[in-house]
């Protein structure tokens, strides 16, 4: 029973990651292609808030797992 809470708690967080890298990346091109002389400041912002949503998502995974182990 647990086992399946946790997959369900797991797939969640990759489902927000997924969502929130998606969004960053159509606003980021959206930026670039209203201000082309911005896109390494963009590229940049984007790469990072990509990256932090991914160590948010890992975590996430992790402790959905974990929890359902018991």
């Amino acid at each position: 029973m647990y086992g399946s809470i946790a997959a369900i708690g797991a797939g969640l967080a990759v489902l927000g990651a997924g969502i929130g890298i998606g969004q960053i990346g159509g606003k980021a091109v959206e930026g670039i292609a209203r201000n082309p002389e911005a896109s390494g400041k963009i590229t940049t912002a984007m790469l990072i808030a990509a990256a932090l949503i991914e160590g948010v998502a890992l975590f996430g995974v992790v402790i959905g797992l974990l929890g359902g182990a018991k």
